[in-house]
């Protein structure tokens, strides 16, 4: 190969083995809290929804999208409702749920063991009845209260949505007893073909205004939504109820569907998630749920939606982050995996140069060490055969012998040319031990010249002192 090629390849060689032991030392490191940290989320979460055709259904939709843009996938785990949903996170078949406040009871446990990423929105109680009924049982096409149920037929929702909870809740308020209405717990969907068939009088459930079932229900001739005159009181007296209004045409301007305001008592709902999920899962819901429920609705404003409000879990530092602090700089240049990886890392990354800097000053010292000591290990041969000639121990031309040997391998050594001077100095030597041994040669011994011998040692010596 070139010359040149040779000396880059040797220089690069030296200095890869050199500092070989301090990158292994490095990467090994940097393995080590990859795998402490573990910063990247897994690729697949699972979110607890809701009924088929709900606003929860909707909304998982939704997310799905979202998270499937940074290589999540997000699976959805259909479900009975609130209460279901909070189950199922408690018993780790959901890593995410949306849970409405009020509707389930929290466990002690809970709080351990759950986080809140804040609230997204309100879902007000919605109870639908027919008109005919209202007619046919209080000669009034219209409601005015829960008292006025006694003797329906009303259908509250399935366990697991949380709703038969807070409607027992609420009929006890009004003091209406218990058997004096006929409750069923069918789902929603077969509940409203048989509302709509007349085999119910009304219907309950609570859900965000997106729901497919409310915007139907709203625009169903014969259907009226009971106003609730007293939400404000209801809101006193129960703190997980939000009094709401569903302004006048705000379903349709152009038929005025409402044809008046309706005061109706709502809770919040939020997003739990299990302790253990993954920190950077939890940065992507929130950031996305500030995308997907700060927009202005039926019921709030723009951007006062999601918040962390009279949360009844504690709210995770991440949910906190995304929802009351701007998006970090790395997240608004580089991709979320790269933005995440650096962010989890990088108090380790200085750490790991604040320890890296000191232990690579070794390398210069070790690699000027190891290039050296191709040149210099052949100067304890060349001291053995002036030791030899001066004690008489070999012969002048054995020696001479030897000396050919040493000279034909110093002459393969290879060194960078920025260590040329090393090996040009043992060649040097050589050469006047070589005069040494042919003098004594000469002269019958090596003890017939002492003054010359002893010179020539003297400059040997003080050469090897200094290319040491």
């Amino acid at each position: 190969m070139p010359q040149a090629f040779r000396n880059t390849f040797l220089t690069l060689r030296d200095l890869i083995v050199s500092a070989g032991p301090l990158a292994f030392l490095a990467i090994g490191l940097l393995v080590l809290a990859y795998w402490w940290l573990n910063p990247n989320p897994p690729k697949t979460v699972t979110l607890a929804t809701g009924p088929a055709q709900s606003a929860y259904e909707e909304f998982g939709k939704r997310y799905q999208k979202a998270l499937a843009a940074d290589g999540i996938d997000v699976v959805l785990l259909p479900s009975e409702g609130s209460s279901h949903n909070l189950q199922l996170l408690r018993d780790g078949q959901a890593d995410v749920a949306f849970v409405q406040g009020g509707t389930a009871e929290l466990l002690a446990d809970d709080r351990d063991n759950l986080v809140s990423l804040g609230s997204l929105f309100v879902e007000p109680l919605w109870l639908f009845y027919r008109t005919d009924a209202a007619e046919r049982m209080h000669n009034a096409p219209r409601l005015d209260g829960l008292r006025q149920l006694r003797g329906w037929r009303v259908n509250v929702g399935s366990e697991g949505s949380g709703v038969p909870t807070l409607m027992e809740r609420l009929l006890q308020a009004n003091k209406v007893e218990p058997g004096t209405v006929k409750l069923s717990r069918l789902e929603q969907t077969p509940a409203t073909v048989e509302f709509l068939a007349g085999k119910l009088d009304a219907l309950v459930f609570a859900s965000a205004p997106e729901s497919l079932m409310v915007q139907m229900l709203l625009q169903t001739p014969g259907v009226q939504l009971l106003d609730f005159a007293q939400h404000e009181a209801y809101a006193r007296r129960f703190p997980f109820l939000t009094p709401v209004t569903l302004p006048r045409g705000v379903v349709d301007l152009a038929t005025n569907v409402p044809t008046r305001d309706v005061r109706l008592v709502a809770t919040t709902t939020s997003l739990l998630a299990r302790d253990g999920t993954h920190p950077a899962l939890l940065t992507l819901f929130a950031q996305n749920a500030q995308k997907l429920h700060s927009g202005a609705g039926w019921f709030n404003r723009a951007r006062e939606f999601p918040n962390t409000r009279g949360s009844e879990l504690p709210i995770a530092k991440e949910g906190d982050r995304a929802m009351n602090e701007p998006v970090p700089m790395l997240q608004r240049y580089l991709p979320f995996w790269l933005a995440n990886l650096i962010e989890r890392m990088w108090l380790v990354l200085g750490i790991l140069l604040a320890i890296m800097l000191p232990l690579s000053r070794i390398v210069p010292p070790l690699y000027q060490f190891r290039v050296r000591s191709r040149v210099f290990r052949w100067y304890g041969r060349l001291r053995e055969i002036e030791s030899d000639l001066e004690a008489g121990k070999s012969d002048p031309a054995t020696l001479l012998r030897t000396l050919d040997s040493l000279e034909a391998q110093a002459e393969k050594v290879s060194v960078p040319l920025s260590y040329a001077d090393e090996l040009y100095a043992l060649r040097n030597h050589i050469h006047l031990v070589r005069k040494k041994l042919l003098r004594a040669s000469e002269g019958g011994n090596g003890a017939a010249h002492p003054s010359t011998a002893g010179g020539e040692m003297a400059d040997t010596g003080s050469a090897s002192a200094t290319a040491r």
